[in-house]
């Protein structure tokens, strides 16, 4: 008998993977969650029937939330993750050595848990001194703070259950509060070919929060719905698609997607998305 996970994308369409071994599955307070081995895409975090994350094309999602922001800001110190309980986006900011701070918010305690016992690829970095995790509400954390952070990075699941608040102007009013002058928002804002109306209402909704304007910038992640995944940024002043380093610079860190030349190029839309985002 063969096992496939079946994540549904539409009323029309779904993606089929094969899964060699469940190792774990649990409904925890929040959510149904599932550590899986499949043939193809190695390790699997899914959440409520959805994949999250696996180990074998994490690094293009995980290095396009974090270098991005990060590459843009002059002196980023202080950092706000909230959600990101994978530790993914967490290995990649504290490769920034000016990183003095990174406080990570997930609301789900068991994913950290589990995803530190199953894919240690991703979680080690939790270990790392200048990491705080905090098990709480990230919508209710940045209530809380004002001018506190340099670069806010919304590493959230998709707008279902816990995450649906992280997709409401109220929530980047209060990011935009929470940053200091000069700082940087970016959130995962789901595929642009799939999910036209939420990228589209997303954008508006971060430029309403941080005026003039939202950037929305793609990255090819291949088990995201089919492949073109989005990120709005809301900016208090750095242009993020400047990184600040030359072009013909070397990078100060490993990565295996992340080029400053790849993070300009990021933000040329094609043409179905400028329409959509209303540039055109």
């Amino acid at each position: 008998m063969e096992l496939w996970l079946k994540e549904i994308e539409s009323n029309d369409l779904y993606i089929g993977i094969r899964v060699s071994r469940v190792l774990h599955r649990e409904r925890s307070r929040y959510q149904d969650i599932a550590i899986v081995d499949t043939p193809g895409l190695g390790r699997m975090l899914v959440l409520d029937g959805i994949v999250q994350t696996t180990v074998k094309d994490e690094f293009v999602y995980h290095e396009m939330i974090a270098h991005v922001p990060l590459m843009s800001h002059p002196n980023p110190r202080r950092v706000l993750i909230i959600g990101g309980g994978d530790g993914g986006t967490v290995r990649e900011v504290v490769k920034h050595t000016s990183v003095e701070r990174v406080d990570l918010v997930e609301i789900d305690e068991r994913v950290i848990a589990l995803c530190r016992e199953y894919m240690p690829e991703l979680s080690a970095s939790f270990d790392d001194p200048r990491v705080n995790v905090i098990v709480g509400d990230g919508i209710e954390h940045v209530k809380k703070v004002q001018g506190e952070y340099d670069v806010v990075i919304v590493d959230s699941s998709d707008p279902v259950g816990p995450a649906v608040g992280l997709f409401r102007e109220e929530f980047y009013r209060d990011v935009y509060r929470a940053l200091d002058d000069g700082g940087l928002m970016v959130a995962q804002t789901e595929s642009p070919f799939c999910m036209p109306q939420l990228v589209r209402e997303t954008a508006t909704a971060v430029g309403r929060a941080f005026p003039p304007r939202a950037y929305v910038y793609l990255a090819t992640v291949p088990v995201y719905s089919l492949g073109e995944w989005s990120f709005t940024v809301g900016s208090k002043g750095p242009d993020p698609s400047q990184p600040r380093l030359p072009e013909d610079a070397p990078l100060p860190f490993p990565t295996r997607y992340y080029t400053l030349e790849l993070h300009r190029a990021a933000f040329a839309l094609p043409r179905y998305v400028q329409e959509l985002l209303g540039l055109v």
